[in-house]
């Protein structure tokens, strides 16, 4: 059967110009090692093209000429990460029997494709790339990330501790993926939300290579809100949770009010009026922005507007039917 396995390894890019040649030469060198042991029949890598503004297209399509298994997709806007990704996945679902997905920077460990195909070939549909550790990051960017995960999963979002989008799927679990209508896209929770049998590979992250990191500190609060609210509609609860509170404190107030006035002795106080004024204020206008948040996924979901075209390909098979 491993005579017949199609691998595809998705690498979505943004401006990356700087390590496409290294990492084309490590991508290849797994394939290659793949397909000389038997552990697949066929091996592509599979870059996707976000809209970049330096040579990465240029380059993508120049190793598309010279190395048989490299093939490219160029979007013909910048769409994000995400949606860059899931058009990658969108063709390994009708062309492959797995797909790897993996960053193009080589902070992933590429050897770790190696173990996810043993896992894959041992009965797990999904394999998740998991770091051993942070070190790699810095101090704020390590416990933010801690903070993250611990609130997605009190939320109620199902994700991997320190996994990101370095992943195997196999064929099946890549078409229930396509089942998903959403544009608001986040991956790694709708993957554990498919809930097929899955298995677990530890690696070490690197430092990247060259170039600079596609995630700012702005990117990750943003990439975080979309996760949250992707996944999980129990902040509107705590809204209305924390309208009870308010209610039940004005209440107590209303009673302190009274009982004061009635024993004459009230005085002027403004100044916890000023503070109740600017605190509750504050947090009508939070509520607001987090029920505005939903309601603008509604927005974008209820346009079902494409995720993605396709300005040029290079070296593409068409899709099976």
């Amino acid at each position: 059967m491993s005579e017949t396995m199609k691998l595809v390894i998705v690498v979505p890019c943004y401006n990356e110009e700087e390590v496409l040649v290294e990492t084309t030469r490590q991508l290849s060198s797994v394939v290659d090692e793949l397909l000389s042991d038997g552990k697949i029949g066929e091996g592509k890598i599979l870059y996707v093209d976000d809209g970049s503004h330096d040579r990465t297209w240029e380059l993508i399509r120049g190793f598309s000429e010279t190395h048989p298994s490299v093939s490219g997709l160029k979007l013909a806007h910048n769409v994000g990460h995400q949606q860059a990704l899931w058009a990658g996945l969108e063709w390994a679902a009708s062309y492959a029997d797995a797909a790897v997905s993996i960053d193009a920077d080589l902070q992933d460990d590429v050897r770790s494709i190696v173990s996810m195909v043993d896992a894959w070939r041992g009965g797990a549909d999904i394999v998740y790339g998991v770091r051993r550790e942070r070190a790699t990051d810095t101090f704020f960017k390590k416990n933010m990330a801690l903070a993250f995960y611990k609130l997605m999963n009190a939320l109620g979002g199902d994700v991997v501790y320190n996994h990101a989008d370095f992943r195997l799927m196999s064929r099946r679990t890549l078409q229930a993926l396509m089942a998903y209508p959403e544009r608001n896209l986040f991956l790694r929770g709708m993957v554990s939300a498919l809930g097929y049998p899955s298995a677990r590979v530890y690696y070490d992250r690197k430092e990247r290579m060259a170039g600079e990191s596609k995630y700012p500190l702005s990117k990750m609060l943003s990439f975080a809100l979309d996760g949250i609210t992707s996944f999980s509609v129990r902040p509107l609860r705590y809204i209305s949770m924390l309208g009870l509170l308010f209610i039940l404190i004005s209440l107590v107030a209303i009673v302190y009010g009274i009982v004061v006035y009635v024993e004459g002795n009230t005085i002027p106080g403004w100044t916890s009026l000023l503070v109740s004024v600017w605190f509750i204020g504050g947090t009508i206008l939070m509520a607001l922005g987090i029920i505005g948040e939903y309601v603008g996924k509604i927005y974008k979901e209820v346009k079902r507007r494409p995720r993605y075209f396709v300005e040029q390909t290079a070296g593409m098979q068409e899709p099976q039917a």
